[in-house]
């Protein structure tokens, strides 16, 4: 800002004092802000790579090493060449259907996921909600969980005659099997889910006067969320298990009933095949549903 001085003529100043008039400099055009110097990029971390990659990699040549010497002078097993020869045949068309008790290997797989998703999806709709309420209401607690604790350790196998018994066919009573067998961790992870939430949380809900469905869905659900998801994880792993079991009683289409008619067949190469393919299926369950866990974990 200059400040300039002149004389009023009119005199409607103070005699003898000039007038000041301030006079504004244009404003000078704005610099444009400076970019920030760009980070260097971290280099890569090879060696954590290798402390992932290279232990399952060693762990994976020494059990076929062993595999290798115990089978090197022949014998009824077969080594770990011809298994490989013939996972190569298997794998070539694993989508092949030659009848309704000759189908590939992936059609197998398939419909034994099928089963297990039906079981397992009926076994969360009754299971999680069960919990909700086992947890909730002592009363209700008090009187179910006894049943739980009779009914928890009960093998798969014993399941299986009163799903054959009930509806007198052999896949809806693998679907029981997979039911009853996978529900009891669902129930008894939720119910300490919900038994775990703060008090105060609750007594919260008790002073606004909120509804049960709104303290169900509001404060206990994703409180109770990592506790449930760990029930389903478990739950998922139990189900996998118990399919295979049921399928080599039960028979037709099914992974566990084709490792049973490969004994059968006395094709040794061809259950162990089925035997990785089964640990491969259910650990690539198990990773999704971790992932899916630490998805909505609210630790962090």
């Amino acid at each position: 800002m200059v400040s300039a001085v002149f004389h009023d003529p009119s005199g409607a100043g103070l005699a003898g004092t000039p007038a000041t008039v301030s006079v504004s400099k244009p404003a000078a055009a704005a610099l444009p802000a400076a970019k920030p110097p760009a980070r260097p990029s971290e280099p890569f971390d090879w060696r954590g790579l290798a402390l992932r990659v290279l232990p399952p990699v060693f762990g994976t040549g020494l059990l076929i090493g062993i595999w290798a010497l115990l089978t090197m002078n022949g014998g009824a097993f077969p080594t770990p060449a011809a298994t490989w020869t013939e996972i190569v045949k298997l794998f070539s068309d694993p989508f092949y259907s030659n009848g309704p008790n000759d189908q590939g290997i992936g059609w197998n797989v398939l419909f034994s996921l099928e089963r297990v998703a039906m079981g397992f999806g009926l076994a969360a709709l009754v299971g999680i909600p069960a919990g909700f309420v086992l947890g909730r209401f002592s009363f209700v607690n008090h009187m179910i969980s006894p049943l739980i604790s009779l009914l928890r350790p009960v093998s798969p196998l014993a399941w299986l005659p009163i799903g054959l018994l009930v509806f007198k066919s052999a896949n809806p009573a693998a679907i029981w099997t997979i039911f009853i067998c996978s529900i009891w961790p669902m129930i008894i992870n939720t119910a300490v889910g919900v038994q775990r939430v703060p008090q105060d949380y609750l007594n919260v809900a008790r002073v606004l006067n909120l509804s049960e469905w709104k303290v169900m869905t509001r404060i206990l659900f994703p409180a109770v969320l990592p506790y449930m998801l760990t029930g389903v994880r478990l739950s998922v792993g139990t189900a996998w298990l118990v399919i295979v079991a049921a399928e080599m009683l039960t028979g037709g289409v099914g992974i566990g009933f084709w490792v049973w008619d490969e004994w059968n067949n006395l094709n040794v190469s061809h259950i162990l095949i089925a035997i990785f393919v089964i640990g491969i299926v259910g650990l690539l369950l198990e990773q999704a549903l971790m992932l899916i866990a630490r998805r909505f974990s609210f630790d962090d």
